[in-house]
């Protein structure tokens, strides 16, 4: 688990001068989310790295907003910081 301090810096990400999360970064979770889920070019992407504190939470993950034309915009939680989700991690979420 990561420490509290680790947490608290991706809770607060992009305030108080803290660094954005990396652009590239989430383009290419975008991309692999896309081809993992075979995607329409008219289905939309957001991806977020969350901090959460509850207990029951694995501390940060990466949540992956999937919004297809017509449906209901779904999640895929990766238990892991944006940076390090591979194309497995996404598959395993599914």
């Amino acid at each position: 688990m990561r420490s509290p301090v680790a947490l608290f810096g991706a809770f607060l990400r992009g305030t108080f001068g803290l660094p954005k999360t990396d652009r590239e970064a989430i383009e290419r979770v975008k991309e692999i989310a896309r081809t993992v889920l075979r995607a329409s070019p008219e289905t939309a992407f957001a991806v977020n790295e969350i901090a959460c504190t509850d207990p029951g939470c694995p501390g940060i993950e990466t949540v992956i907003l999937v919004m297809e034309p017509g449906q209901k915009t779904r999640a895929v939680k990766v238990q892991k910081p944006l940076d390090e989700v591979t194309e497995q991690d996404i598959l395993a979420a599914i």
